[in-house]
């Protein structure tokens, strides 16, 4: 089927109106059409061609929610009118360890993501600028009813993406969280981490969302061009979550850690870190990376924010508004998230 859509004619081009074609829906497939698409900063990173070249025109757009329209013959996790979302991915092997382990996105063979990769036809994928998408059962969540469906969105990305590392590095009741960064990730961390009971503290530029900031659940917000802020806060904290996709003095932030203390990045810098090893070795502090989720893990997080009542804050736009919205994250101007109303986009 032909269906109308928001694509990237090529890097660091602006995005304009077109139309593609989405496949046959297989036995194994499920038809969504979309209501709303969240938009990501590795969006943009993406279709300027940051993270690599890309096969263009190209649909970004990873962070999709919608309405299940048809499902294949042999679907029976999903029917028809089930509200649904896709998040990164759309495939994996399934047979590798790190796929039946449950991290999908860590696939031996590489998963095959939502936009910009090859799909098991042989075609480039494209993602959720669009008004309809076909994606393999087994890569669709269920979105619950708890959740506004628009505020759902950024949570297939922004939302796992800051959820698995703080599942995974036990924040929860008793233990100390620092975010570094209150944007789309950062927003996300906050709410996640106070709602598992950590006590939150944002690390920020400024003190210019401070407000924010606390309302969202943090305990504590502190600027980090206050250079007094680091002594202040050495060996303070359990956990750093990053997010954000800039250089950081790695060595500054590992020294807020206490014994035993993990500093992870999710945020993506397109230029190298660097770091002293002693950092390291002084108080058998770790370094990670952390990148979204597994299916499950993933569904697991869409059910703890229904319960807890978790959505991100999102600005609402039509699709012509997109490259404004683009320009507008990367000036740091929006709170926190924008998310696309693909109703207008024909």
């Amino acid at each position: 089927m032909r269906v109308h859509a928001y694509a990237a004619p090529a890097a660091a081009e602006p995005l304009t109106p077109t139309v593609i074609e989405r496949r046959d829906v297989g036995p194994d497939d499920v038809l969504i059409e979309i209501k709303y698409a969240g938009i990501c900063h590795s969006d943009i990173h993406t279709v300027n061609g940051e993270w690599g070249p890309q096969a263009y025109p190209l649909v970004p757009g990873h962070e999709i929610v919608g309405i299940v329209a048809e499902v294949g013959a042999d679907v029976t996790r999903h029917r028809v009118g089930d509200r649904v979302g896709v998040g990164c991915m759309v495939n994996s092997c399934g047979r590798c360890a790190n796929c039946l382990r449950g991290d999908e996105q860590y696939c031996a063979d590489g998963s095959v993501p939502t936009y910009g990769g090859v799909d098991r036809d042989g075609t480039i994928t494209q993602g959720g600028y669009s008004t309809h998408v076909v994606v393999d059962t087994g890569f669709v969540l269920s979105v619950p009813e708890g959740l506004d469906l628009a505020a759902a969105a950024p949570l297939l990305c922004a939302g796992i993406t800051t959820y698995a590392p703080l599942r995974r590095w036990g924040a929860g009741p008793g233990r100390k969280v620092a975010v570094v960064g209150l944007g789309g990730l950062g927003h996300m961390a906050v709410k996640l981490g106070h709602a598992m009971g950590a006590e939150v503290t944002v690390l920020s530029q400024s003190l210019k969302k401070q407000e924010d900031g606390l309302r969202l659940g943090a305990a504590h917000y502190h600027a980090t061009s206050d250079p007094d802020t680091f002594e202040l806060l050495a060996g303070r904290f359990d956990l750093i979550v990053n997010t954000v996709s800039a250089p950081i003095d790695v060595d500054a932030y590992l020294r807020l850690l206490a014994v035993d203390g993990t500093l992870v990045n999710v945020g993506a810098p397109a230029e190298p870190l660097s770091l002293n090893v002693f950092s390291l070795i002084s108080a058998r502090r770790s370094y990670a990376g952390s990148m979204i989720g597994g299916i499950a893990q993933t569904q697991e997080m869409l059910d703890f924010c229904a319960e807890h009542g978790i959505g991100a804050d999102i600005e609402l736009i039509p699709a012509e508004q997109i490259n404004d919205a683009y320009r507008r994250v990367l000036a740091s101007d929006v709170r926190y998230r924008f998310v696309i109303d693909t109703a207008t986009l024909g």
